[in-house]
């Protein structure tokens, strides 16, 4: 239907008045008629609802309390406009509890028992909630806060206590992960001495505590402390190093902080702050913070989704709180005004719910009259119960979002993490109970608990103190504060790594050495200046006031900040103080006197080679000669002649391979081929030998006099250790016996005992962490040796308190300073250079050469004499076939064709070329007589006139026992034909 204009009813309705005025009258009577109705039902509806007495005790002057105070009206208002069936109505009775324990007792008191409230709204204040919910757990009046935080209030586990709040210590979590994300090692909290600052310490310190975040400081801020107290505390903070501040306090007293902080420059760049949820809900009011001086501070508040409802709920709120309270402009709502609406809802709700069975009446309490206080004529509510599970059994979806009591307390909700800038807040990311920290809340999200998540890409860009976007380190040396108190030992010996001068005139004293010289590299290194004082740890007398132990205490304690000195890193003190990584190398190990051993050993010329390697290169001179003499023996004259002379050749020419003297020459390529290989295996073999031999003769003469420990205690022997050294748990652990550990404070007192002898009440071993022994092989190096075992130790390192911010930034510093010359240049000028030392480390192991290293080139030498073998083997066979398969081989047995074989072989091969003059004359051998040169006179002349085979017993017969023809010429008569022949032998 199309609206018709008012313009156009007006002059309808005026021209129908004109024309039927008895309808006009009709109506009007009608009208009246119903109006009278609907009052007299207005007022039998009033007459039949059941009033239910509310008590609400706050501190109306409060911010809070107002905001509470007005939304709770409006509350009761709204839902029953909504609901005007119900039979129930909750009247509101309020008292001003005047910011005192004993004005909210009081009210409450008056409430319960001249009111008889069936319930109470508030406290305000966690201070004041813990007497009210005892008195109303005695008279089961049920108290409903939603303002009291503090998690204390918990532990009293009254029945009758609903919190419609946030527990503080739901949002300490989002707290600490915050500190993660940033990798904060360090957090100071700040809060008020009293119930609501206290109560969530203990939460904040576990949270911390998880994320290995140390709280070094807490700083207390009285409720009534004036500016002046304020002040003097935060100049307090300004001298420590933490520059990570968690705030909780109440707005009104965290904006006079905020404000000192601002003057005495504390809100610049390199400071945090984060502030609670008490403090950021109330950031869009400025008559409770100023904006202006918490630039750059990060908060964490309760996350209220955003809806229509709550959209028009503060329009009407403040339009209503304005008419109420006219002088407060810049006041806006607040979580807890909403809570304390959905509150007053619950408890409507439940009041409706137990309508039917309501008893409102309180039971007296039965007392004499003779002794009576006003807490024992106390009644008790006959519908306390019933509405306890009535609230307890309550949910909706309220304008705080979903509104249900477990176990009395409201669930845990997302807190939404903001940063102040300009003249609000500004959302940088979420934190939830299941996803940790996030840029935005998402229901598609994972529900993986990530709340120790540490990427800081999950919340969007802050803006810190001093416009700066640098996320700060959260720690600085501050420029006013004190110089760090560094503790040095006292070392009587070893001075090189750390020597204490006392000027007596002065009563002063310096400190020196190789730990100080490091420490003093690393400071410098520091990307920034740390200014430190050296502290000796000494009694009056200028001994020592304890042992390193007690040293490293004092830093536990918070005598000095920190400890340099020869401190070594080892577990049990790692439990209550931290190192920094170690600048030196790591280790305990043994010292021992040395001994020349060359002239003990007689036989040390057998040591390079074990036993086996010998026997099998014995074996290998023997074979390779046989080889040798097989393949040469037909076509070499120097492998012929009577059996002793052939198998005394055939030995020499293999043993004087040795050294490669041997004369006879090698004709056949077969033996050639044997003897080159062979060459091969014996120059690796003498090489290795020698090597080995010299090794033992030069670098193996000295030896340590005790290599085993387990030798050492089986033995009885006595052995030292550095006085007061953690050294000595170590050698109780490995079972000496005390009267067998003797200690020693310097090098040269080490020295001596050494030179004593175990026997004589010195030692035989000492065992040392390897700096020490460094230090004392530098003096020493030609009388002692360092041996293993080693036993694993992390080296030193300078020690600080725990978690202390320090510690990873001398950590790099000190790789920085290792890695470069300067460490260098330190050690030589304290420990000195070793290159002048002899290298006197021995090697215990033994060093003789086995077969292991070497069958590999006597598998290729034997194979090679047995290929030789068998190549020379199967060509002789097939050369003299005819023997072995004669005409008439009926007539000789198998045993007389192989003798016939051997003795064909014990021949010369007169095919061969050794055996042919150079004229190329067949079947004639030239035998020079045994002179060095030949006469010229004469020579003989060897010839065959035989084809028979030869005897096997000797080489010079034939088959039919006659002997060659040998024929002696003159070499007169054959240079002259006409002459006649001297001689001849046949």
């Amino acid at each position: 239907l199309n609206p018709i204009k008012p313009g156009i009813m007006r002059s309808i309705g005026k021209r129908r008045m004109r024309e039927h005025p008895s309808k006009l009258l009709f109506y009007f009577i009608f009208f009246l008629c119903v109006k009278f109705l609907s009052i007299q039902e207005v007022v039998m509806a009033q007459n039949t609802t059941i009033p239910v007495k509310v008590g609400v005790v706050l501190d109306l002057d409060a911010g809070v309390a107002k905001i509470g105070w007005s939304c709770i009206k409006m509350a009761v208002d709204d839902f029953y406009a909504t609901n005007s069936h119900y039979k129930t109505r909750m009247i509101l009775d309020s008292r001003d509890s005047k910011r005192d324990v004993v004005g909210a007792a009081a009210a409450a008191l008056d409430l319960i028992k001249n009111v008889e409230v069936q319930a109470i709204i508030g406290p305000t204040t966690s201070t004041v909630a813990e007497f009210v919910i005892n008195l109303g757990e005695k008279a089961q009046v049920p108290i409903i806060s939603y303002s009291a935080t503090s998690p204390s209030l918990t532990s009293i586990r009254s029945p009758y206590f609903f919190r419609a709040t946030q527990n503080d210590s739901t949002q300490v979590n989002a707290i600490s992960a915050i500190v993660h994300t940033f990798g904060w090692r360090e957090v100071v909290p700040i809060y008020m001495g009293n119930e609501f600052g206290e109560g969530i310490l203990p939460y904040l310190a576990d949270a911390l505590q998880a994320i290995d975040a140390r709280i070094p400081y807490r700083s207390v801020i009285s409720p009534l402390a004036t500016d002046d107290q304020i002040m003097a505390e935060l100049y307090k903070l300004m001298t420590m190093q933490t520059r990570v501040f968690i705030v909780h306090l109440y707005p009104s007293l965290g904006n006079r902080l905020f404000n000192k902080a601002k003057e005495l420059g504390m809100m610049t760049e390199g400071y945090v702050w984060i502030m609670s949820d008490g403090m950021t809900d109330f950031l869009s009011s400025s008559t409770s913070l100023h904006t202006e001086s918490l630039q750059g501070a990060l908060g964490v508040k309760t996350y209220v989704p955003k809806t229509k409802e709550l959209q028009d709920f503060r329009v009407r709120w403040k339009r209503k709180f304005l008419q109420d309270n006219p002088g407060e402009v810049d006041v806006e709502l607040s979580n807890y005004g909403l809570w304390a609406y959905d509150a007053t809802v619950a408890l409507a709700m439940a009041v409706e719910q137990i309508a039917a069975t309501a008893n409102l009446g309180f039971q007296k309490a039965n007392v004499s009259s003779s002794s009576t206080t006003e807490l024992d004529t106390l009644g008790v509510s006959r519908n306390g119960q019933n509405l306890l599970k009535a609230l307890a059994s309550t949910g909706f979806k309220g304008l705080s979002g979903d509104f249900q009591f477990i176990d009395g307390q409201l669930p845990s909700s997302p807190y939404q993490i903001v940063n102040v800038v300009g003249n609000g807040a500004r959302e940088v990311g979420f934190w939830t109970p299941s996803d940790g920290l996030v840029r935005e809340l998402k229901s598609s999200l994972p529900m993986t608990n990530t709340s120790s998540s540490s990427n800081p890409k999950q919340l969007a860009t802050i803006i810190w103190p001093g416009d700066s976007i640098a996320v700060p380190k959260g720690w600085q040396i501050p420029a006013n504060g004190k110089k760090l108190r560094i503790g040095v030992p006292i070392q009587q010996g070893f001075r090189e790594f750390v020597a204490v001068t006392v000027d007596n005139a002065t009563n002063t004293s310096s400190v020196s050495g190789y730990c100080i010289d490091v420490f003093d590299a690393v400071a410098r290194a520091l990307p920034y200046a740390l200014t430190y004082d050296y502290i000796p740890f000494a009694r009056a007398d200028g001994e020592m006031a304890g042992t390193y132990d007690d040293l490293i205490h004092q830093v536990n304690i918070g005598n000095y900040d920190a400890v340099v000195g020869d401190i070594t890193i080892i577990f049990n003190r790692s439990m209550y103080v931290d190192f920094t990584l170690p600048f030196t190398e790591s280790g305990v190990s043994m010292v021992v006197p040395i001994v020349d051993s060359k002239a003990k050993n007689a036989w040390v010329f057998l040591k390079p080679l074990t036993w086996d390697l010998w026997v099998t290169s014995f074996c290998f001179f023997i074979f390779i000669g046989f080889v040798v003499w097989v393949l040469e023996h037909r076509v070499n004259e120097e492998f012929r002649g009577p059996p002793s002379y052939q198998a005394g050749t055939s030995f020499w020419f293999s043993f004087s391979t040795m050294v490669f003297a041997q004369k006879e020459k090698v004709v056949s390529n077969l033996g050639r081929t044997v003897v080159i290989i062979w060459f091969f295996v014996v120059l690796i073999l003498t090489q290795s030998y020698t090597a080995s031999l010299t090794s033992l003769l030069t670098v193996q003469n000295l030896q340590p006099t005790v290599t085993d420990v387990n030798e050492l205690i089986k033995n009885g022997k006595a052995v030292g250790y550095l006085q007061g050294s953690f050294v000595y748990g170590i050698l109780k652990n490995l079972g000496f016996d005390d009267s067998k550990l003797i200690p020693y404070s310097s090098p040269e007192e080490w020295d001596e005992l050494f030179t004593k002898g175990s026997g004589a009440g010195g030692i035989a071993a000492a065992f040392e962490e390897l700096p020490y022994i460094r230090l004392f092989l530098s003096k020493y190096c030609s009388k002692y040796t360092m041996i293993d075992p080693t036993f694993k130790t992390d080296g030193f390192g300078f020690v600080f308190p725990r978690r202390s911010p320090l510690v990873s930034d001398i950590s790099r510093a000190i790789l920085n300073v290792t890695e470069g010359d300067k460490m260098k240049q330190i050690e030589a000028a304290w420990i000195g250079k070793q290159g002048n030392c002899p290298d006197s480390s021995p090697s215990v192991s033994s060093t003789s050469l086995s077969l292991d290293s070497f069958w590999g080139l006597f598998l290729i030498a034997g194979v090679a004499s047995v290929l030789a073998l068998m190549v020379f083997v199967a060509t002789f066979v097939y050369d003299n076939r005819e023997a072995l398969m004669p005409s008439n081989s009926s007539q000789h047995s198998i045993w007389s064709r192989i003798l016939n074989l051997f003795s064909i072989f014990n021949q010369k091969d007169l095919r061969s070329h050794t055996f042919k003059k150079s004229g190329n004359i067949d079947n004639v051998g030239i035998s020079l007589p045994s002179t060095c040169a030949p006469s010229p006179s004469s020579f003989s002349i060897h010839t065959d006139f035989s084809r028979e085979p030869p005897s096997p017993l000797h080489s010079d017969w034939n088959s039919n026992g006659q002997a060659p023809l040998e024929v002696a010429i003159d070499i007169d008569q054959l240079t002259n034909p006409n002459q006649e022949i001297n001689h001849a032998n046949v």
